[in-house]
């Protein structure tokens, strides 16, 4: 995927980046695969604000994808590449032999015209899905299960691909994008290949505006507010935090603060940590 850059007609235009969307080919979406999405601005079913700074944002229907990738042993066709509002990541239209059609998370490789296939007995091509114990070692794959027929979980973003370090005793040792490297069940589904539009960590909004369009609300830094606002704020002109480390408007240590549980059942699992 190019990348398309904008001429600086405005100080905002210098440096923007957009897609170039030259691998889609496909503009308006399939119907019967569209649900209605309500947006909730960051609010919970009680409507308290859990996650910040969001609302507005730009109308989108969501894609119903198939994360489970369970039509073992029924080939389909690639129909289309099409875009996603919802996710980095691009879609691949599927058409099976039966006549139903499915997204699926779209492999860098994959191409209009290519047939895949799911199960055990699938070969290990971009598009395929099958389980880890299926799947040689050193293979790039992402959409990964953590628990079988559950429906792939990890590696799902755009450019992301795990690998197959190796397998032993019912599991198989993968290294995900982080660095994390953690034993998962060899019955696990997986696809083969990376995901596609691998230069999405490229892209340079330029402007507030396109922030905006993706339903991003304004974040204000807490140096810019008073002492009872944010633990940051307060001094005489632009001064330091006054701190070892930055908080939180609730005075959390704002990096560095590990929040998963020492119980964990599943950290048993994990070999090495991210970090």
């Amino acid at each position: 995927m190019a990348l398309k850059v904008y001429k600086p007609t405005t100080p905002s235009r210098r440096g923007m980046t957009g897609y170039s969307f030259d691998e889609l080919t496909k503009k308006e979406p399939e119907k019967s695969l569209l649900l209605p999405m309500r947006k909730n601005a960051g609010r919970n079913m009680q409507g308290k604000v859990t996650v910040r700074h969001r609302g507005g944002g730009h109308k989108r229907m969501l894609r119903k994808i198939d994360f489970k990738r369970d039509k073992l042993g029924v080939p389909g066709k690639v129909v289309a590449i099409e875009y996603d509002p919802n996710r980095t990541a691009r879609l691949a239209l599927i058409q099976y032999v039966d006549g139903e059609k499915r997204y699926i998370l779209a492999p860098l490789e994959l191409k209009v015209g290519d047939v895949i296939s799911s199960g055990e007995g699938a070969e290990p091509k971009p598009g395929n899905a099958l389980p880890l114990s299926a799947i040689p070692a050193g293979i790039l794959i992402h959409n990964i299960e953590l628990y079988p027929g559950r429906g792939g979980q990890l590696v799902r973003s755009a450019g992301a691909a795990a690998q197959i370090l190796s397998k032993e005793g019912g599991y198989a040792l993968v290294r995900l994008p982080s660095g994390e490297v953690r034993r998962i069940l060899s019955k696990c589904m997986a696809i083969i290949g990376q995901l596609g539009n691998v230069d999405h960590q490229n892209i340079v909004l330029g402007k507030a505006g396109r922030k905006r369009h993706m339903g991003w609300r304004p974040t204000v830094r807490g140096v810019a507010m008073s002492p009872r606002d944010h633990p940051h704020g307060g001094g005489e002109g632009r001064s330091p935090i006054g701190m070892p480390g930055p908080k939180t408007p609730w005075g959390k240590p704002a990096l560095g603060y590990r929040t998963r549980k020492k119980n964990k059942p599943s950290g048993k699992l994990i070999v090495k940590r991210r970090k």
